[in-house]
């Protein structure tokens, strides 16, 4: 702060060095004029210019190091108040732009609010044809035509599903009912689903369910399981789909595993990030790059921890851990 107070001073510092020199000069070119007395006299008028200084900087510097320190945000209530002109009209600039800002803010808040609101209604308004749709679907005799427009009708259900679920991520802690699970019904419920596009690629289903009571939340464990089969079913050509839960120490584990394509070592890291799709397959358009982000992001409240182990041409598993007792109560403490 010292050394931008100088260099904002610097006219007044040039100034008086300028004087200075100039009485300086005016003293050695008059012979009348006694040069140790105007030294003197130079001496003493620089030793207050200094204190000037120092005080000054001081009295200069208090607002704009408290702006300095201050973070940006929407409150100014911890914001310093100018004493100066200069401040003064600093600090009203700044109380009016966060202002407007706050304004601008709740305007965007607002408009994304109705616009998710009137997403959501849209897509439980289509929910109701599809439902309509897929009844009569089921009454069809030819059963090619039937398993093909099963599986259309079926990709449509998913991406809604997942449309409707990632407007209702953000606001998921208020949607959490936490309750002891009956594991086999939810993940059987989420298979029976998948059957029509299971059979059209052959793929089948290896259960073995050791532990079959977990504590987590109805909804959003059956959105969570739907992303990570839909995802096993997707990149799976042949062979079966591997559903196994076991005692790991004190938690109980989930384990998804297919035996389709894999996912290369680099593209790992980065499998919950929103949007990634792959580095090797970067042109694959039925890839959104958004199932597993959300499952992530639905798990993490859940306080579920959730892996991906995977190798190229062998296989993908999805490891879900569940929390423990306490980790419950922590739950509904949030």
């Amino acid at each position: 702060m010292i050394r931008k107070y100088l260099i904002e001073r610097r006219s007044w510092i040039l100034l008086v060095i300028a004087l200075q020199l100039l009485t300086l000069s005016i003293a050695y070119i008059d012979p009348e004029i006694q040069l140790r007395s105007v030294l003197y006299i130079v001496f003493l008028s620089t030793m207050i210019f200094v204190i000037f200084l120092v005080v000054r900087y001081h009295q200069e510097t208090r607002f704009y190091k408290h702006l300095e320190e201050w973070k940006p945000h929407l409150d100014v209530s911890d914001l310093a108040e100018g004493h100066r002109p200069f401040e003064r009209i600093t600090h009203t600039l700044l109380l009016e732009q966060t202002k407007e800002l706050k304004e601008e803010a709740a305007h965007n808040r607002n408009m994304l609010e109705e616009e998710k609101d009137y997403l959501l209604s849209w897509i439980h308004e289509v929910k109701t044809p599809l439902t309509a749709m897929h009844l009569m679907l089921e009454r069809l005799d030819d059963e090619t035509l039937k398993t093909q427009l099963t599986y259309e009708w079926l990709r449509i259900h998913l991406l809604l599903d997942q449309q409707l679920h990632q407007k209702r991520i953000p606001s998921i802690e208020n949607d959490l009912y936490i309750e002891r699970l009956n594991l086999k019904s939810i993940l059987f419920a989420e298979i029976r689903t998948l059957r029509s596009w299971c059979m059209q690629k052959g793929l089948g289903f290896e259960v073995d369910l050791q532990e079959t009571e977990v504590l987590s939340d109805a909804k959003w464990l059956a959105f969570i399981l739907r992303q990570l089969l839909t995802n096993a079913v997707k990149y799976s050509e042949s062979g079966d789909i591997n559903v196994k839960s076991y005692t790991r120490g004190d938690h109980i584990v989930l384990e998804i595993q297919d035996q389709g394509r894999g996912i290369d070592s680099r593209d790992l890291p980065r499998i919950f990030d929103k949007g990634f799709t792959s580095t090797t397959r970067h042109h694959e358009e039925k890839a959104t790059g958004m199932g597993l982000y959300l499952a992530h992001k639905a798990a993490q409240p859940l306080h579920i921890l959730m892996n991906i182990t995977s190798k190229p041409r062998t296989g993908t598993t999805a490891i879900l851990t569940f929390p423990q007792q306490n980790a419950f109560v922590q739950i509904q403490g949030e």
